[in-house]
Formats: structure tokens, C-alpha cells, sequence
């Protein structure tokens, strides 16, 4: 476990040893060059940066706005640039003092957006699409994009299915659109598409948009049906040479804990239960929530450099994360290395590589499962406080009655690591045939390698012991390449403006694994997987599959006021069959920007006004690489002359028709710009509907299986979102603005045949999650509780009649609860004031049900596992009226069904992050330290909710389409307290 301490550094002795630090030169001289910087109601601005143009001679405004500049010459220019201001340059001539006043830069409909393939000016923009970039998380260290997008794109959920360190986040993008195929979207990181987001350096990302609606996300056609991620790594930006180095460190906590019973009244239930036992040999009093909880230590360290020089543009990087969870063993490790390069060679040819290669390692703790599986959440809760960690002769000890042994057992008692080597990266070559038509090719790959090994000694731990120890080896390997090729043609003919792109696209996956399990080792000393004498598994299996794709775009604006957007996409792949190969997807939205015409060009209040309208289809083939082929099983072994020979058998049907999830999807939007710029409401509505689902539906016994992929299903899902951002205040040095989204999905089944869908299932109980026609995804499954018999103690239920019975049958499930949320949000205040800024990001969600199945397996009563201290208010006696029913003997389950007894308000409101920073002003003429920020985050500070489980945002299943809302036993989120360093050097 890596230990990390921060001394206490009084703020005199801190600021005297950086200036120490980062002593400055002051360059002798005859004469020099003073000014000041204000805005245009006089007042000064700190912090500008003012460099002489084409030089690396520059320098900072300090908290006055006043400046000095030395070595100079009559005729340099000096440019002026800050946030949030236009860009001004001034000719020197022969004056000794220069004042000047920027102006505030509100609207910036100039502002150029990635999207597929290319990109566009904000302006130009038909489709609906949201964007983040690296100044909207620069205060905000996280190491997932997912975190970093979350509350701050309106239109994108997260999901997770753990908060640990070692857990990828899950997006849904305008709601789930498939049963059994992937929901995710769509990575593209530099151009090269991608599913891993872990092993990505969050900052090295200059932009993050996506590509919400099929009008902006169908030039990726069979794989944009999901949505799109764009992401933008950084480049160099500016003619010197910067060398920035950012770093961070904190501590994290969970932040809520649940009350147990306590050792006598544990003991009290058992004697309840019946059962005996020599009650003084259990006299301890272990907290298992403080044994398992810990201060988790986050670490982060950044280092790059960036530039342009003559032709060439560069940025380096290298960085190294470490996160040690808030729960024990769970730990995680990141090391990045980043090189972005392009060089013009001559004015019509350019070439340029992204490159970036990541070592991973992480440790996983066993959530989400029951205690009596190793479950470490729910290991602490339903471990008696009775009982110590070990034994005397170093074992782990387990329940009195039973031989569940303690969540430490799980934590420590196996030696584990996961370690994912990846190599990331592209390069291209971009020919300029004429003015206005260029050829790029562009070659991109992602290769990885992950290897997780463990080891179980034969004498710690029970089931070690039982079986001699276990040793367990994964290899598993991931090989992606893309060849895509690009012409486009840009013309401007006096209104008109044209840009059009064909393109070619070959992508081809492959993925292997090797997997080798051993038992019976003869000790603790040798703990690869050779060191057991019983093998137990040894598999090894490779699959691939191919795309083949044609693509084309036009965009098109008359007057800079009508906008038309068209794309066209030919997708083959190699999983559907041969009748169904192809997969074909068009688009097209016009836009209108109303603040252009005559009327409205005049409006003092309106300073952009646009409509919107896009139809689009999308796809989705992630299916599996063989969905269509009648497969060959191994496994069906044959006797033939007494001897016991191996053979194969049919394992799959044939279905050469299989083919294509397609999304068809409507949008209309609204983009308003206010008072030049200083309110920007932006709103979409939108309806999409996924058919040619595909769905495993049971077959005809007489086919001679039991069930095939065949597209069967249709969904939809419709909704609103809102975006507002605000100028509050910006005048005297202060600066607040607001940022504000809001969004609102439903989702529905259309058609489902076959019957019902299940999914979610609880633990010695039921399936708890549902697909219906005509409900949502995310639909929760049980019996409905009616009350607690006074006479009997017992749990009754409601049938489908509606009578009160403590033996219900399987036909009185019903509908229970609903995971989506009515609406979720996210709302950013940062405020400025000279050197110092403060962020307040607030997210949330509203209207969605939990199944707290935590509780099923510590509020139930029906074994001897340490409960929930809200069971001291059981039924003991007839006449008793209360909620919660009696115990139940030999693992009944009758009294905790899942039912609406574990049905909770998930609903929450959460300080995300809160954020204080102060950007140090340096010293006139500073050849060292171009700039210095100190940051204070918090993140998930407090949350306001009635949930009463660990975490209201957390989901078992993750990114599952048919489990949603389901929390059994998972690690959740932390609160997490960071201090950081950005130096600009």
C-alpha cells in the first residue's frame, strides 16, 4: 500500500519558498516598456499574457493589470491574450508605455467543434451536440472522462457499477437503445475508435464532444447508434516553448456508514433463532465497517512539454496516477505517455502521428455478491461483531455458526493483480491537391495486453485449505486497426459555401485469451500457476470480425444563414450473414440562423438565434463476432468400443437473415444567444426508435435448440434537454458565470416478442429486473408488500387480485418500481475575482427507484449472518404492529421477497465538486514561471438524499440494459479532499 503524507507548510513560509524556488532574472537594460491592461469600464485585469509576437519574450499583467517589458525593439508587436477576451496586438514604434483595453469575447459562435471526421464552426452546427473541454475540469482532477462528463453534457447518464478505483464508467447517451447489444457509445480518442477509457490520461484531453443525435453521429453509421465521444488530446498552442507540470494529492473516504447490531443484541437474535453455542469464546467487538473502510490516498504527477515551431506543432507527456480505494486492497495504478507531432513539410503536404502508451494496474476487491460468497460489502455488514480477524494460528475466523469467513478473508486472503499494457495511436499524411481540395490517409491501432494473476494459499483461508491453494492465470490480448482515407473539397462562390468529403474505411478487431487454473500446491512459496499438481482449466480461444465502410458528407450555408448537412454511410461487417451484410445510413439537418436576417441583425438583446432540425439512421452491430453461423460446441464426448473419445455438436443455429440494429432518430433544437452573448440557452427535443432489435429469443423445441440471436423488438426512447449558461457578473475584477443543464428521457418498449424479458437476479431469490412491452427498460420486478401479520409475525403480499396473503404464487409479480430517473442535471458556478476562482458544481437526479437488495440479505433474518440494527424493531410477539417481520429458520426467504419493502427513493442531490484556486501573479520579467495556480477540491462533499443504502448512484449490474437500479452489496462513491499544482514554466 503506498503511503503518502502532506506536511503542514505554514502560507508564509510556502509562498517565501517558491519565489525561492523560482527566483527571477531581471534582464539589465537601458530602458523598458511599462503599460496596463483594463477592460472596458477601466477597470485592470491580472493575469494577461503579453508576449512580443514571434518571440518567446513575454510576460504576465500583475493584480493591478500593470506590466513591464525588456528587450525590445521599436518595431516588435506585442499580442495580448487572456480568457474570455479578444486577442488584441499592438505595434511598439517608439513608445515607452502602453495602455490598452480588452474587450470581452461573449460570443463565440467562431469557435471550432470536432465532429466525425472533421470539424465545424459552432455556428455551422445543425446537429445536436455537447462539448467539454479542458477548461471545464482543469480545477476538477479525476482520473475517468466519465466523471468528468457527468453533470456536464445534458443527455449523458453515467452508470457504475462499482465507485472503486479499478471500475470503467458506463454512458448512456439519450437512453438505452438495445436488449442485448451494447448501449455504450462510440470512443474515438485522436480519431482511432476504442472501448477502453481507463487507461486514458484525463489530462491529456484538450476537448470531449458528443455526438448526441443521428444527424451528427451517423457518418459513424453501424457503430454510432450508441451516441459518439470524440476526444481531442492536446497540442502545442503557442510559438514558445511551455513546459507545464500539474500535480495533486488527497485523501478520499466513503462517506456514509449503516448501523449493525451490535455484539449483544447480535446474540440476542441468535438465541431468538435457536441457536447455541459457547458464547464466551466470542467476546470480541470488531467494527468490520472500520476494518474494511480506510483513507484512501490519491496521487497524480504531469509533466508536459508544447509548441510550435516554424512548421512544427508538438506536446509531450508523461504522467503517473495512483489511487489506494477507500476500501481495503482495492488499489490502482496508471503510468502515461503521450506524443502528439505535426509537421508542415511544404504548404501542400503535412503529416503527424498521436501516439500514447499506458501501463495499468489495479487491484479489485469482490463487491456486489452476498457474504457468503466473499462479498466484502456485504461481508461487513453481515459479519458479527463477536468474532476477531484471525485465529491463533493466523487463519481467518468465520461466523460462529457457520463457515463464513470474515470480509478480510476476501480482501487479503488472495494475492491479485490485473496489469493491462495498451498502446494507442495513429498518423497520417494530409496532400493539398489544389486550394480547395485535400487528400488525408490516416492509419490508426490500438494493442493491449492484460494480465491478471492470482493466487489463493492453501492455509489462510477455508476454501484454500479445502482445495490445496489455487492459482489462476489470464492472458488476454486486444488488436484493433483502421485505414481510412478522406478527399474533401471546401469552396466559397460569393453567398455560397460548400464542403463535401468521400471517404473509405477498413477497420478489423481481433481478440484472444488464454486461461489456466491449478490446485493442490504443495505450499505458499511458488505462487504462479505451475506451482499446483491439479489442473483444473486450461482454455484458449481467439475471434475476429471486419467492417468495411464508405462514407460521405456535404455541408452547405447560403448567406451564412441556411445551413444543410447531409452524410451517407455504407457499413459491411463480418457478423451478420451474407443476405444481411449490409448496413446503409443516411442523415440530414438544416439549421437557420434567424440573428442573420435583416429583422433581427439590428437586436440589441438578441445576439444569435438558430433553429435546428435533423432525421437520421444509426446502427449498432455488437452482437458477438458469429451471430449468424451455426456453431460447433466441444464438450459432447462419445463412447465408442468402451473408450471415452471427445466430440463436438451443434451449439448454434444458422441464420443467415441476421442483420442490423438500426436507430432512427428525430431532432428539432434551438440555440438563443442573449445580450451579446451573455445568456445562451440551447434546447433540443428529440424521439428515437431502435427496431431490428437484437434480441436471444426461445426457439421451437423441434428446431433442436433451445433459444437463436434473431431481430425481434423495438424501443423508443424520447425526451428534452436543456443547456443554460449565463455572464452573472463581469465587471471590477469579478466574474461569475453559471452553467446549467437539465434532461428529461423516456424510455419504452414497443414490441417485444417471445415474452417477457429478466435480468438482475438477487441472490437465492428472483430476477428483479424487467423488459415489458410497454414500460421502460430499467423496469424493477416483484411482489408487493403489504404489511407484517401482528398475529404470525409473517410478511404478507398482495396478489394479482388484490388480496393480502403471506404465500403469494410467481403470477402476483408485478411492476414494482422504475430505475430511470424523471429528470437528471447538473448546474457549474465559477466565480473569479483577480488571482482567485471558485467552482461549485451540483448534480443530480430526480424520480428514480433503487431495489436496496443490500437490505434483503441483512434485514431477512433467515441465517445466522449480523444484521442491520433496524431489525431490533422486529416482530417478537403476536400483537406486535411493526414493518419489519420475524425471523425466518433454515434460509426462508418468504418474509424478504424482493418486493416493494426494498423499493427506496433513489432520487440525490450532490455537491460534486467544490473547488477554490488562486493563479499566482509572477514577477515582472519572469524568465522562469510563466504562471502558478494552487487548487483545493473536494468532490462529493455532501449528498442530500432518502436513500438509505452505501450510494444512491450506483447500479450492480453497470452498464447492464435489463438490470438497472439494483444495489447488493456495491462499493460506492467517495468523498474525496484533493490539494494541486499547475506551474507554466
Amino acid at each position: 500500500m503506498l503511503d503518502f503524507k502532506i506536511p503542514k507548510i505554514g502560507v508564509g513560509i510556502l509562498i517565501s519558498s517558491l519565489l525561492l524556488l523560482f527566483n527571477q532574472t531581471i534582464y539589465a537594460q537601458q530602458s523598458s516598456l511599462s503599460g496596463k491592461v483594463s477592460d472596458k469600464e477601466g477597470n485592470p485585469i491580472p493575469g494577461v499574457s503579453i508576449i512580443i509576437k514571434g518571440t518567446n519574450n513575454g510576460v504576465i499583467t500583475d493584480f493591478d493589470g500593470e506590466y513591464k517589458i525588456m528587450n525590445y525593439k521599436p518595431g516588435d508587436i506585442l499580442v495580448y491574450s487572456y480568457v474570455g477576451m479578444q486577442t488584441l496586438e499592438e505595434s511598439i514604434n517608439s513608445r515607452t508605455r502602453i495602455e490598452v483595453e480588452l474587450l470581452e469575447d461573449l460570443v463565440q459562435l467562431e469557435e471550432l467543434i470536432v465532429v466525425g471526421y472533421g470539424a465545424q464552426d459552432k455556428k455551422d452546427i445543425t446537429g445536436a451536440v455537447g462539448m467539454a473541454t479542458s477548461e471545464d475540469f482543469v480545477d476538477r482532477p479525476n482520473s475517468q472522462i466519465g466523471s468528468l462528463l457527468q453533470g456536464k453534457v445534458a443527455g449523458v447518464q453515467i452508470a457504475s457499477s462499482s465507485g472503486s478505483p479499478s471500475q470503467q464508467l458506463s454512458l448512456r447517451i439519450r437512453g438505452t437503445n438495445s436488449f442485448t447489444g451494447s448501449s455504450e457509445p462510440l470512443y474515438v480518442i485522436d480519431g482511432v475508435p476504442t472501448t477502453d477509457t481507463k487507461s486514458l490520461n484525463p489530462s491529456d484531453i484538450e476537448s470531449i464532444t458528443v455526438l448526441k443525435d443521428a444527424a451528427s453521429a451517423a457518418i459513424y453509421g453501424a457503430q454510432g447508434g450508441n451516441g459518439v465521444v470524440l476526444i481531442t488530446t492536446k497540442q502545442g498552442t503557442t510559438s514558445e516553448t511551455r513546459v507545464t507540470l500539474d500535480a495533486y494529492a488527497g485523501m478520499s473516504q466513503v462517506w456514509r456508514k449503516l448501523d449493525v447490531l451490535d455484539g449483544a443484541q447480535y446474540r440476542d437474535l441468535m438465541t431468538e433463532m435457536g441457536y447455541t453455542t459457547d458464547w464466551s469464546q466470542y467476546n470480541e467487538n470488531t467494527n468490520w465497517q472500520d476494518e474494511i473502510f480506510q483513507d484512501g490516498v490519491t496521487q497524480n504527477y504531469q509533466l508536459g512539454v508544447s509548441g510550435k515551431n516554424g512548421g512544427t506543432t508538438y506536446y509531450m507527456s508523461g504522467g503517473w496516477t495512483s489511487i489506494v480505494g477507500a476500501v481495503r486492497s482495492s488499489e490502482m495504478q496508471r503510468a502515461n505517455v503521450k506524443v502528439n507531432l505535426d509537421q508542415e513539410i511544404y504548404n501542400w503536404l503535412k503529416i503527424g502521428t498521436r501516439l500514447n502508451y499506458s501501463d495499468y494496474n489495479d487491484v479489485s476487491v469482490n463487491d456486489n455478491s452476498s457474504s457468503d460468497r466473499g462479498g466484502v460489502l456485504l461481508g461487513a455488514l453481515n459479519t458479527p461483531s463477536v468474532i476477531g480477524i484471525y485465529n491463533p494460528d493466523g487463519t481467518f475466523t468465520s461466523n460462529p455458526f457457520q463457515n463464513w469467513e470474515n470480509p478480510i478473508a476476501s480482501t487479503d486472503g488472495t494475492d491479485r493483480n490485473y496489469n493491462k499494457q495498451r498502446f494507442l495511436g495513429n498518423a497520417y499524411v494530409e496532400v493539398k491537391i489544389l486550394n480547395d481540395l485535400k487528400f488525408r490517409s490516416n492509419l490508426g491501432i490500438e494493442q493491449s495486453t492484460g494480465k491478471f494473476e492470482s493466487f489463493l494459499d492453501p492455509y489462510r483461508t477455508s476454501y484454500g485449505r479445502a482445495i490445496q491453494g489455487e492459482g489462476n492465470s489470464n492472458i488476454d490480448q486486444y488488436k484493433y486497426q483502421i485505414f481510412d482515407n478522406l478527399l474533401t473539397y471546401n469552396k466559397s462562390i460569393n453567398k455560397h459555401n460548400i464542403e463535401a468529403m468521400v471517404g473509405h474505411v477498413y477497420q478489423k478487431f481481433l481478440w484472444s485469451e488464454n486461461r489456466v487454473t491449478t490446485r493442490n500446491f504443495a505450499s505458499d512459496r511458488i505462487k504462479t500457476a505451475n506451482g499446483g499438481s491439479e489442473l483444473v482449466e486450461a482454455t484458449a480461444f481467439a475471434t475476429e470480425k471486419a467492417n468495411l465502410s464508405y462514407i460521405s458528407r456535404l455541408n452547405y450555408a447560403f448567406d451564412d444563414k441556411y445551413l444543410l448537412t447531409a452524410n451517407f454511410r455504407a457499413d459491411g461487417s463480418s457478423v451478420f450473414g451474407p443476405n444481411n451484410r449490409w448496413g446503409y445510413f443516411p442523415s440530414v439537418s438544416v439549421g437557420w440562423r434567424i440573428s442573420e436576417e435583416a429583422f433581427l441583425q439590428e437586436s440589441e438583446k438578441i445576439s444569435n438565434l438558430k433553429l435546428r432540425m435533423g432525421w437520421g439512421v444509426v446502427g449498432n452491430d455488437n452482437v458477438g463476432s458469429y451471430a449468424y453461423l451455426g456453431r460447433v460446441g466441444s464438450g459432447a464426448n462419445y463412447v465408442i468400443g468402451n473408450q471415452l473419445l471427445p466430440g463436438t455438436y451443434p451449439s448454434t443455429i444458422e441464420n443467415k437473415d441476421l442483420q442490423w440494429e438500426q436507430s432512427e432518430q428525430k431532432n428539432i433544437g434551438l440555440d438563443l444567444g442573449l445580450f451579446e452573448g451573455r445568456v445562451e440557452l440551447n434546447v433540443d427535443a428529440y424521439i428515437k426508435n431502435t427496431n431490428q432489435l437484437l434480441i436471444d429469443a426461445p426457439l421451437p423445441t423441434s428446431s433442436g435448440f433451445e433459444s437463436a440471436i434473431q431481430n425481434l423488438g423495438e424501443l423508443e426512447n424520447k425526451g428534452m434537454e436543456f443547456n443554460l449558461t449565463t455572464v452573472n457578473i463581469n465587471k471590477k475584477g469579478w466574474d461569475w458565470r453559471t452553467n446549467f443543464n437539465i434532461s428529461f428521457n423516456r424510455n419504452k418498449v414497443v414490441s417485444l416478442e417471445g415474452g417477457d424479458k429478466f435480468g438482475g437476479y438477487i441472490h437465492d431469490r428472483d430476477n428483479a429486473g424487467l423488459a415489458r412491452e410497454g414500460y421502460p427498460l430499467g423496469t424493477l420486478f416483484g411482489y408487493v408488500f403489504d404489511k407484517v401479520d401482528p398475529v404470525t409475525g409473517n410478511a404478507m403480499y398482495l396478489t394479482k387480485d388484490g388480496e393480502s396473503t403471506d404465500n403469494p404464487s410467481t403470477e402476483d409479480r408485478t411492476i414494482i418500481g422504475d430505475a430511470n430517473p424523471d429528470f437528471f442535471y447538473g448546474m457549474t458556478n465559477t466565480v473569479t475575482y483577480k488571482g482567485f476562482s471558485l467552482t461549485v458544481f451540483l448534480q443530480g437526479a430526480q424520480g428514480k427507484e433503487m431495489l436496496n437488495a443490500t437490505r434483503i440479505d441483512s434485514e431477512s433474518m433467515n441465517s445466522p449472518r449480523n444484521q442491520l440494527a433496524i431489525v431490533e424493531n422486529r416482530w417478537k410477539k403476536p400483537g406486535d404492529f411493526t414493518n419489519i417481520p420475524a425471523f425466518e429458520r433454515n434460509g426462508g426467504t418468504n418474509n424478504s421477497r424482493v418486493s416493494t419493502r426494498f423499493i427506496e427513493d433513489g432520487s440525490y442531490l450532490r455537491l460534486k465538486t467544490l473547488s477554490l484556486a488562486y493563479s499566482f501573479p509572477t514577477l515582472e520579467n519572469s524568465k522562469y514561471v510563466k504562471g502558478m495556480k494552487l487548487y483545493v477540491t473536494g468532490e462529493n462533499l455532501f449528498t442530500i438524499t432518502d436513500y438509505s443504502g452505501f450510494d444512491p448512484e450506483v447500479n450492480t449490474y453497470g452498464g447492464s440494459n435489463l438490470a438497472m437500479g439494483i444495489d447488493y452489496g456495491t462499493y460506492p462513491q467517495t468523498r474525496t479532499i484533493l490539494v494541486g499544482l499547475n506551474l507554466t514554466l
